[in-house]
């Protein structure tokens, strides 16, 4: 058997016997959720890189290197700045209102702010692009796979998983922030032992410039592609999609109410955006190196895994190729549990069965987490790549709870009419323009920040028309 695969294969085993070790802490729902809210500074900001540092961030943004150049850096440096605004704002802000309550999901809160309709419309949505970006992931496992052992996209999707649905669903938070930490030293480790090697084997940047100046037909074309700006429109459209998304991702913030405090809750969350600017030119670089050695490959999230096998010696590339499978089940495991947490809590629990205790809505939990596992692996069979599934998310993601959550923490007057309208508006109108524009908005600004903006106005509109306000709930 090819040694990659063994690696992969015995790297997979050790985190599923880390899950179901750990399964033996989680006794009750909030175990499960928000690890009873006993993270500390540095488990908190290990479980939020981990997951931030997924298939996007590595199979992804080496695809956009190496397609269009160093401007890629803003996939994941967008994701710090969102990630840094979210420290300075609302973190600290909304595990305040979290911990007073007992809300194991940011549904919990959009129904104490709003009430119960805006939840479930949330929930829907966000359950539908989560969908996404799970398969996003699993099929960042399936071109590692193709490229390791020639595996089938249906083989590497079903196996990714089963791997990260097993140790998940044993143990849910608990189990996750602890596989987390072992993840993050690996991918660390192999992108900082990667990119110093592929540099000197590429002939340092000379040898870079050499090769890729043989590939480009003239020197404005070569001058952008190496150019962190690149044209400009590739940076802003990073910006517009993923700052937002990183502010009030779900994900992340039920992530933020395992914190031990609000200031653990900050400083997790600081500590989580830093690391995550330091880190967005490593894969970049990576797809640009790539470019030099493969500039013909048909798919170009096929140029890290690629470089990794081809160019690198064994020890190198096999730590390296496991640093890129733990991002991706770090960042697959923190989706499953936005979808499954969501699920059981805001649909099941909010509003099938109320009568639910912790126990059994610990047990639904683990059964929607087996099952969107699932539907996953059959989703991510009939996306064509991993940017096209976090697009979806990412776009639903801003248009829908960007507006509500950020104004509904800082203004009293948004009611729950309000919110409806502002989600309905923000989504139709990014829909529409997806389905009728071509993919195009008006002007410099995508449809994704069209629809932002909608919703914006739609809010203010609606909050403003109404003659009185309501005394709702806010944060200290």
């Amino acid at each position: 058997m090819n040694p990659y695969l063994w690696v992969l294969i015995l790297y997979s085993v050790s985190l599923l016997l880390i899950g179901f070790f750990t399964s033996r802490q989680v006794r009750q729902a909030s175990d499960f959720f928000v690890a009873s809210r006993k993270l500390g500074t540095g488990l908190l900001f290990a479980t939020l890189l981990a997951a931030n540092i997924g298939a996007g961030s590595t199979i992804g943004a080496a695809g956009l290197g190496y397609q269009h150049g160093l401007s890629a850096v803003w996939w994941v440096g967008s994701a710090g700045l969102g990630s840094l605004l979210l420290a300075l704002t609302l973190a600290p802000r909304l595990w305040r209102i979290a911990a007073a309550h007992n809300f194991l999901t940011v549904g919990d809160y959009l129904e104490y702010r709003y009430d119960r309709r805006v939840r479930r419309l949330i929930a829907g949505i966000l359950w539908l692009g989560a969908l996404a970006i799970l398969a996003g992931q699993l099929i960042a496992m399936a071109w590692i796979l193709d490229v390791v052992a020639q595996a089938p996209k249906w083989l590497g999707c079903l196996l990714g998983g089963l791997v990260v649905t097993g140790y998940f669903s044993l143990g849910g938070l608990v189990s996750t922030a602890r596989v987390n930490v072992i993840q993050l030293g690996v991918k660390l480790a192999g992108f900082l032992f990667a990119v110093p090697f592929a540099l000197q084997l590429a002939g340092g940047w000379k040898g870079i410039t050499r090769q890729l100046a043989a590939q480009f037909s003239v020197s404005e074309g070569l001058a952008h592609y190496l150019s962190v700006t690149g044209s400009g429109t590739e940076a802003f459209g990073y910006l517009i999609l993923l700052v937002p998304s990183f502010l009030i991702s779900p994900g992340i913030l039920q992530k933020v109410y395992g914190a031990r405090d609000s200031l653990v809750a900050r400083n997790g969350v600081l500590l989580n955006a830093v690391g995550l600017l330091l880190f967005a030119m490593l894969p970049p670089m990576l797809g640009v190196i790539a470019h030099g050695f493969y500039p013909e490959l048909q798919n170009r999230e096929l140029a890290l895994p690629t470089l990794m096998v081809h160019q690198m010696p064994f020890w190198l590339g096999a730590l390296a190729l496991a640093a890129v499978f733990s991002a991706e089940l770090s960042a697959a495991d923190a989706v499953l549990a936005m979808l499954s947490t969501s699920f059981a809590r805001d649909l099941v629990q909010g509003y099938w069965r109320p009568e639910l205790d912790p126990a059994e809505l610990l047990r639904v939990t683990r059964i929607v987490s087996i099952g969107a596992g699932f539907l996953s692996v059959l989703l991510a069979l009939g996306l064509p790549n991993v940017v096209s599934a976090l697009q979806i998310f990412y776009g639903l993601l801003t248009v829908a709870l960007f507006v509500p959550l950020v104004f509904g923490l800082y203004w009293k007057r948004p009611t729950s009419p309000a919110a409806l309208t502002a989600i309905v508006a923000g989504v139709t109108s990014t829909s529409c323009l997806q389905a009728f524009g071509s993919g195009a908005g008006f002007g410099i600004l995508s449809p994704v920040a069209c629809g932002t903006l909608a919703s914006a106005v739609t809010m203010t509109f609606v909050a403003m028309w109404q003659n009185t306000v309501p005394d709702v709930p806010m944060a200290r």
